[in-house]
């Protein structure tokens, strides 16, 4: 690996940054909110966040409630997440070249004005699935650029690469947080007023956001290189992805979960309404469940000391999730759904959370756009395909069908993965210890050093 790698990077190698384990504490768990930078996206993107849950549930809640149909309900997610798959690794290309945070501000503008757009047409009532979709088009076309750009960021943000880790767990509890309180603020406004108010109160949720970029004291980008041709870029970016067996594996699974399971979350609304025999309340306690589970799950990583370990959690999470859609797809109960959008958040969120921090610690810095622009294709990209899929299927085999099949198809991924582990340890370990992050090596090292320096007489 290149030197710019240890100069760049060096996770988990500042004595400073590190707990201690008990001692430590949830002071540990929130070290990154220390960098002020840091401190203000994370309190913009919490309020941002939750509006943005709130047009998920609306949204999924306005097709189906007027259309009735399973298939457009995954058509519109099909819609929403196109343009990532398409986009995504020439937006990944951009995203190393580019200012990363003007980048940040321009998308959540245009955000802004996409919801904006949702609101006015369904508070007028001259809202249609077409205009729905149009517009779920062209917020997928924005994300295309916005999720690598804001995972890449998140380095840029912080004054010391150690709390890189726990700056990535936040992350994810930041959005599972909203998550939480998103749908279950989306059910109360859509069940006494109608889905337009959620449009609306996620426009005006994008001021925070924008206001904490503005607010930002972010040095000039660093120079990433000699600049080549886009498509050369994007060649040097796919065979990096592909020829490095820890990277290429973790994007498998993440393909694999995106396409076969994560799906739930558009079928979600016939659950709610023709197999628990509820409305848009029912919908917002599945989802706040599985926000509650994913929120519990980004505490447990986000106390974690070290990245050491995370591979055989992905592998544990991903089974975990599989099961919970298994159990979720065969309940008739509320009480027993609840449980099981428990275990299924909590899967999902540590698996990912793990995957993108095992990913933001190996990458070499030159890459990190298009690598995450890869992440973000893999986990968002391939969930139109599952979405559109999920709507074909369930017509003919039903919602609990084809969520089962799913979750079979997660657990056989769950198994696969974990019988890899071996291989990937071998790969990465290598990259760990030119960073510091395995003590022994550290330890090591010192020894080797004492034993090289003659004895003094």
């Amino acid at each position: 690996m290149p030197d710019s790698r240890r100069q760049e990077r060096q996770p988990n190698s500042d004595p400073d940054s590190r707990g201690t384990g008990k001692s430590a504490g949830w002071t540990f768990a929130w070290r990154a909110l220390r960098h002020r930078n840091y401190r203000l996206f994370f309190s913009g993107q919490s309020v941002s966040l939750t509006g943005t849950w709130m047009t998920r549930v609306a949204t999924s809640w306005l097709v189906y409630r007027l259309t009735k149909s399973a298939f457009l309900l995954g058509l519109i997610g099909f819609s929403g997440q196109i343009p990532i798959f398409l986009f995504g690794p020439f937006a990944g290309v951009w995203v190393d070249r580019w200012n990363r945070h003007r980048v940040l501000v321009v998308t959540q503008a245009l955000s802004m004005l996409q919801s904006f757009a949702l609101a006015a047409l369904a508070l007028t009532g001259r809202i249609t699935f077409w205009e729905i979709f149009a517009l779920s088009l062209f917020q997928g076309a924005i994300n295309a650029f916005d999720m690598p750009a804001r995972q890449a960021f998140v380095v840029e943000m912080l004054e010391s690469r150690a709390d890189l880790s726990n700056a990535i767990a936040l992350n994810s509890s930041m959005v599972n947080g909203s998550r939480l309180i998103g749908p279950s603020i989306a059910g109360i406004v859509i069940a006494m007023a109608s889905e337009g108010w959620c449009f609306l109160i996620d426009g005006i949720s994008y001021i925070a956001v924008i206001a904490s970029l503005l607010l930002m004291h972010v040095s000039r980008a660093p120079v990433r290189g000699q600049r080549e041709h886009v498509l050369t870029e994007l060649k040097q970016g796919w065979q990096y992805v592909s020829r490095f067996v820890p990277i290429r594996s973790i994007l498998l699974l993440l393909a694999l979960i995106s396409l076969v399971g994560m799906p739930y979350v558009v079928l979600m609304p016939i659950f709610a309404g023709s197999i628990l025999r509820g409305g848009p309340h029912t919908f917002g306690f599945l989802m706040t469940a599985a926000g509650c589970g994913a929120l519990g799950g980004s505490f447990v990583l986000a106390r974690r000391e070290t990245v050491l370990g995370l591979g055989r959690i992905i592998a544990v999470t991903a089974g975990i999730f599989g099961a919970s859609l298994v159990c979720f797809s065969f309940s008739h109960w509320l009480w027993l759904s609840l449980l099981v959008m428990l275990g299924a958040g909590y899967g999902l969120m540590q698996q990912l959370a793990a995957s993108n921090t095992i990913l933001q610690t190996i990458v070499q810095e030159d890459k990190r756009g298009r690598v995450m622009s890869f992440y973000s294709m893999a986990f968002v990209g391939m969930a139109p395909f599952g979405s559109l899929l999920a709507g074909v299927v369930a017509t003919h085999i039903g919602a609990p069908g084809t969520l089962r099949a799913g979750g079979v198809l997660c657990l056989l991924g769950a198994l696969w993965f974990g019988r890899t582990l071996p291989a990937l340890r071998a790969a990465i370990r290598p990259i760990y210890r030119e960073l510091g992050i395995i003590p022994e090596m550290a330890a090591g090292l010192q020894v080797a050093s004492a034993l090289q320096t003659p004895p003094e007489d």
